[in-house]
Parts: structure tokens; C-alpha cells; sequence
């Protein structure tokens, strides 16, 4: 099996015997982002991790209480309410070549971007209107790094990490986003998860979510299985 780098993968045993397999990285420092313990194995608070999975609150708290998590649940919206022009080598050819890429942000009123990742590339927000609140999830311990950024103020993703933004203020929030690739990749965690056509049954064993739950995402998400 070939893994690409960066892009979410998983593996159980479908046998009736121990599997055993030799794991081969093309990188001394791989890194690991268990999903499942990155999401709901820290300390990030219930509500949080409600607007940016689009799960339930009592599904949130469930898993928190099995991986460990804390935090108190909250209110939720599950609207994206996000714009997002980007300068991207696909769609904008002059930035082939140098390194980089750009995109402009546009948060309505608890607008969210849900939890993702950049594969290809570590992201610099810096937000020019309005107020957002933003956090990534380490690979040390799925530690939180979590803060609350106003006009003028910068936030920096590392490459591959889990992240999320949204609005937490009271206007229209708008930010320059910059990256370190032209073709950075992204992965909408949720919509990796559950915009698919992979059984239902396969994503409750890896995700650890409710059968009604994954299939009540799967619905919202316009995914089978």
C-alpha cells in the first residue's frame, strides 16, 4: 500500500489472525496525527470542536470522555458561511515556480472553516477586519495552540497540521491568507471524512462515531455508503 504524504489514511485488520506489516517513510521525522485523539484528546473546548466537525454535542462529549478530552459544550453552527478567493497554481498560473500562494478570506458572522489541513504548505493568516478565533492541533501530545486574533494581528499554521477558523466576533471578518506552496492541497476534514463513497460501516470503525452519526453526515455531506 502507498500512502501520499500528507493525505488522511487509515488500516484495521478485516482477518481472523494477528496482521503484522513493515511501515516505510520517506522522511526521518514523518510526524503522526491520529485523528480521532487529535480532534477529541485535548483540551479544546466542546463547542469548538462542535462549529468546526459539525458533530453533535452529545457525540463530542462522548468521545472526549473516551480519548481523554476536555472541555464544557456549547452552541454550534453548522454553516460554513465562508468565501475564499484564491491565487492558487491551478487557477492563477503566475505563482508556478516561486514558492508560494496567496488566497483572500471572507468570515460572515459565525462563519467557520472547518478543521483541515495543507499538506503542501504552512498558512500565515493575517486578519485585516473584524475579529477571528483560530487553533491548530500539535503532533506532540495533540496539544491545542488556540488564540483569538483582531486587526493587524498574524496566525501561523505549520504545514500538515490539523487547523480551524471562525468568526468569533460581532461583524464581517476578513484576512490575507499566505502559504509556502503554489500548490498547497487541502483536505476539509469533514468533508474527507464523510463526502465519500466509503461504507458506512467502515467509517464508524475508524472515526469511533455513532452508526446514526455517521450516517447523519454522510446525508449533510452528500456522501454514500
Amino acid at each position: 500500500m502507498v500512502f501520499p504524504q500528507g493525505v488522511m489514511h487509515f488500516q484495521f485488520n478485516t482477518g481472523e489472525t494477528p496482521a503484522t506489516i513493515i511501515a516505510s517513510f520517506g522522511s526521518t521525522n514523518p510526524g503522526l496525527q491520529v485523528t480521532a485523539f487529535a480532534l477529541f484528546g485535548n483540551n479544546l473546548p466542546s463547542s469548538f470542536v462542535e462549529k468546526t466537525t459539525f458533530r453533535d454535542e452529545a457525540e463530542v462529549k462522548k468521545l472526549k470522555g473516551v480519548f481523554g478530552g476536555t472541555g464544557i459544550p456549547g452552541n454550534t453552527s453548522n454553516f460554513i458561511k465562508a468565501a475564499v478567493t484564491p491565487a492558487f497554481a491551478p487557477t492563477f498560473p503566475g505563482v508556478n515556480g516561486l514558492g508560494i500562494s496567496i488566497a483572500w478570506l471572507e468570515l460572515a458572522m459565525d462563519g467557520v472553516v472547518p478543521i483541515h489541513t495543507h499538506p503542501g504548505a504552512s498558512e500565515i493568516v493575517y486578519v485585516v477586519e473584524g475579529t477571528i478565533c483560530a487553533g491548530f492541533v500539535s503532533s506532540f501530545a495533540n496539544t491545542v495552540y488556540f488564540k483569538t486574533r483582531y486587526k493587524g494581528d498574524l496566525i501561523v499554521f505549520p504545514e500538515g497540521l490539523l487547523h480551524f477558523q471562525f468568526n468569533c466576533g460581532k461583524t464581517l471578518a476578513t484576512a490575507i491568507l499566505s502559504f509556502s506552496s503554489p500548490t498547497l492541497g487541502v483536505q476539509l476534514l469533514p468533508f474527507a471524512l464523510f463526502a465519500n463513497n466509503l461504507p458506512s460501516e467502515i467509517e464508524e470503525k475508524i472515526t469511533f462515531l455513532d452508526d446514526a452519526q455517521v450516517k447523519k453526515l454522510k446525508r449533510v455531506l452528500r456522501g454514500t455508503g
